[in-house]
């Protein structure tokens, strides 16, 4: 009575294989990337060391640690996020609670998807020309750290039905956006924090001509200063240095990645403690 039909058998075939061809999908885009960790940690786990993270460079960067690189990276990804989050938030907020919907809403809602796709050498070539001469910050940290906001400003999207439910209820606009659309969106927000810090950290075009330096033999005392920063620093020794140590790239490469991983780490661990807060 409860026997598989010939439809069932072949709907399970076909689901069968549908698994399996997107579990293989999955395995092609991780296996790649552990290679590249594997190969990095193997080649440049043994340069890691106290020094190497908390000295500076010496011997004209073939030798020395990556400290100043490593703070400067940090200030341009806490500046960037700092810009751009605020932002993002208000204009997100703006856009679906006060603006009306006609060609000119439809217009910068097209615009704010389409400007990730635009290269960042022409984001650099942006930043030069507004911040750098027209607001006249210099090449600084300001500078670099604003042109990298304009590339990552993140997207908000909250579901109609919480707001529908507010109204409902005799909320007014901005008690259902206090209360229920950013309560709701914060997920979304870290969700655009982590992709920011990924893209921020390993920038090279927009910050090389905004705000960062090949050497400087100081550190940076404020937003308005110069700095060295990671993926600048691991592009000027691997193509520009003569004599460089072949594993002192891939450590570079590696803190890089592993940084990147642990700010990662931390705003997913937040968003995960966020969504366990729910009641609903």
């Amino acid at each position: 009575m409860f026997a598989r039909t010939p439809l069932n058998e072949r709907n399970r075939r076909i689901q069968r294989l549908v698994q399996i061809g997107f579990g293989a999908m999955t395995v092609l885009l991780v296996l790649p990337v552990l290679i590249i960790l594997g190969v990095l940690i193997w080649r440049g786990g043994p340069v890691l060391s106290f020094d190497f993270l908390f000295t500076e460079p010496t011997d004209g960067m073939t030798a020395g640690g990556i400290f100043p690189a490593l703070l400067g990276t940090v200030w341009l990804v806490t500046v960037a996020l700092l810009a751009s989050v605020p932002i993002g938030v208000a204009a997100a907020l703006y856009l679906s609670e006060y603006a009306p919907d006609n060609w000119l809403t439809r217009a910068i809602n097209l615009a704010i998807i389409n400007l990730a796709g635009v290269p960042s050498i022409v984001h650099a070539l942006f930043g030069v020309g507004a911040f750098v001469l027209f607001f006249n910050f210099g090449t600084s940290i300001l500078a670099a750290s604003l042109t990298l906001a304009i590339m990552t400003l993140p997207v908000v999207i909250v579901p109609q039905a919480f707001r529908e439910a507010c109204w409902n209820m005799g909320a007014t606009r901005w008690q259902t956006i206090r209360h229920v659309v950013l309560p709701n969106s914060v997920s979304g927000i870290l969700t655009g924090v982590i992709l920011e810090v990924s893209r921020t950290a390993g920038e090279t075009a927009p910050i090389m001509f905004t705000g960062a330096a090949f050497f400087l033999p100081f550190l940076p005392q404020s937003v308005y200063d110069q700095t060295m920063a990671m993926s600048l620093h691991l592009f000027v020794i691997s193509t520009q240095v003569q004599d460089v140590p072949e594993a002192l790239p891939y450590g570079v490469a590696l803190v890089l990645i592993l940084m990147v991983l642990l700010m990662n780490a931390v705003s997913i661990g937040f968003r995960m403690w966020l969504r366990g807060r729910k009641k609903w």
